[in-house]
């Protein structure tokens, strides 16, 4: 019989593939009660996720039906192929840049070849179980790219938001505030006041089942449980059509929506087109991977459940691989939807099923009704996401952390607005391994024994031709130069030099390399070296190097004072 540590998965296990999506187990012994608690909270979702979905679609140089059409059909296969119980999927706001960036570049076409191909990416991520890889991602680098994705996406907003007539905007940061201070003067003040009224409106609608007292009134507790973002859809729509509002609306700038999903349609496919597309592929998985994950483990946080990431990384593949087919967008996990759906009184993924076909049923029964809605109005719900989305406050409580951490968060913020997500989260990525290696190196310590400390240990006495030194931390790459110092060129070396190891808890290869050299030049003059205290990962490197047989075997210890012992022997053989 096989066994494994506590704590530890074995390997065979481990390495097993499996594809069991969350909904196959929540359908066992499914019953009315949670039925009718899925279908409110998916229907409360539903209604949530419809002027979002369009607002990002807008918002990312694609029409409204594009985000419709992926919040319907990406949800679903999300809902059926997750890892998550409460996971709603869609086009999310930090997709904004990336996919306007994309089409500004390749055209749409392309981005629905680069969305096919990140999903078959996303896919492979969770068949080779890398799905627990994305929580190495320092905290530092995701708060600094998603307040960095925030302010684009407030800032691709400011056209609508004011009414400017700007007929194409660029991607890039400062072409875009380029080209809205050149169109300045086309600022029109209705489509501002609009978008002000809006916003407010956003911002005080949740507050208002609160009476001045503290005291609850219920027609206002009804109220406050519409969600705020279709109640501004309906007041900015009821406002612009009923009072003739010269403000630009879903159906003159796209015209009206169709009133059933699109037939299935292949995208023009040629490698040519595949070969330029390995960056923008690259950039859409990892931020769905990364968006999904995270808004799983909240969703984990709230339930106190716990989502399979490898299983939710190919669902999202799935979703991400067919919606192009369709005209459809990139999806991923959305916090905001999915927090909505946990306190709606979620029981599991067919919530978020009943979410698609909420969305759907509108579509096919009220469809005209969208084309009214202002534009400014949509443009103030995506402020509003927004300002959700960034975690402001942690700029404030950047002094209360190391260098590092700032340098870290800084430097992928201002890289995310300035240039693009992809060179933000790898130089991201590199400053916090660079930090990292400095880090350790500072913890990584020789010190050499003082000989009265030698006395207490030993049983015999040590010549003074006997070097001890103690190593602690880690031996790697980046601290071998510590160890190095042991042995000092200019200074004839010791007869026997002693490493106690007990406190050294990694040995990488150049850190083996370095006591190899070190063994080698104490053998040309004739010393020795003795090793002692290794400890499991160290003792595991050199026996299986072979630098255990070559140092020989009465030259490795498992105490100093043994050790101590034989340095004196061979100091001094008679």
């Amino acid at each position: 019989m096989s066994s494994t540590r506590p704590g530890k998965v074995s390997t065979s296990r481990a390495s097993k593939f499996t594809f069991r999506p969350h909904i196959f187990g929540d359908l066992k012994g499914y019953k009315a009660k949670q039925f009718f608690a899925d279908l409110s909270s998916g229907v409360t979702v539903g209604i949530v996720a419809l002027p979002l979905a369009m607002a990002f679609a807008i918002a990312s140089g694609v029409k409204p039906e594009a985000g419709i059409i992926t919040a319907i059909i990406a949800g679903f296969l999300i809902s059926v192929f997750g890892g998550s119980r409460v996971q709603i999927g869609g086009p999310a706001g930090a997709f904004i840049v990336v996919v306007y960036g994309i089409i500004e570049r390749y055209g749409l076409a392309n981005l629905l070849i680069a969305t096919m191909l990140a999903g078959v990416l996303l896919f492979m991520m969770g068949f080779f179980r890398l799905g627990s890889l994305i929580r190495y991602i320092p905290v530092a680098v995701v708060i600094g790219f998603t307040n960095g994705i925030a302010v684009l996406i407030a800032l691709s907003q400011l056209k609508s938001f004011m009414g400017i007539q700007v007929e194409h905007m660029p991607a890039d940061f400062f072409g875009q505030i380029s080209r809205l201070w050149e169109f300045r003067a086309s600022f029109d003040p209705t489509s501002f006041a609009l978008g002000v009224v809006s916003l407010l409106v956003l911002f005080t609608w949740p507050r208002l089942y609160t009476a001045p007292g503290g005291k609850v009134r219920t027609w206002r507790k009804i109220l406050a449980l519409l969600p705020s973002p279709i109640i501004v859809l309906a007041l900015g729509t009821i406002a612009a059509s009923s009072f003739g509002l010269p403000v630009a609306t879903i159906g003159s700038q796209f015209g009206e929506l169709p009133r059933s999903l699109p037939g299935f349609a292949a995208p023009d496919f040629s490698w040519n087109s595949v070969k330029q597309l390995f960056a923008p592929t690259i950039t859409i998985a990892l931020l769905c991977a990364i968006e999904s994950l995270l808004c799983a483990r909240v969703a984990d946080t709230i339930t106190a459940e716990r989502h399979d990431p490898n299983q939710e990384l190919m669902g999202q593949g799935i979703a991400n691989l067919v919606v192009p087919f369709f005209g459809g967008i990139p999806a991923t996990g959305t916090i905001a939807r999915t927090v909505t759906n946990i306190r709606s009184g979620a029981a599991s993924p067919i919530s978020g099923v009943i979410h698609c076909l909420t969305l759907l049923a509108i579509v096919l029964i009220a469809a005209p009704l969208a084309s009214d809605i202002p534009l400014a109005s949509l443009a103030a719900i995506l402020l509003h996401v927004a300002y959700n989305m960034g975690e402001w406050h942690e700029f404030a409580k950047l002094r209360q952390f190391r260098p590092s951490y700032r340098t870290i968060m800084m430097a992928t913020f201002l890289l995310t607005v300035i240039f693009d997500l992809t060179v933000a989260v790898e130089v991201g990525l590199v400053l916090a391994c660079l930090f990292f290696i400095y880090r350790v190196t500072t913890l990584t310590r020789v010190e050499r024994i003082a000989p009265a400390e030698l006395a207490s240990l030993a049983s015999v006495h040590v010549p003074t031709n006997v070097a001890v030194y103690r190593v602690f931390g880690s031996l790697f790459f980046g601290a071998v130069s510590k160890i190095e110092q042991a042995l000092d060129p200019a200074v004839k070396p010791p007869a026997v030099l002693v490493l106690e190891l007990h406190q050294m808890i990694q040995l990488d290869s150049t850190g083996l390399d370095a006591l190899e050299s070190m063994q080698r030049t104490l053998a040309k003059s004739g010393a020795s070296m003795i090793l002692c205290n290794l400890n499991e990962q160290p003792a595991s490197l050199i026996e299986r190097s072979g630098f255990g047989q070559r140092l020989g075997a009465g030259n490795l210890f498992n105490n100093l004072p043994d050790a101590l012992a034989r340095a004196a022997q061979l100091a001094d053989p008679r």
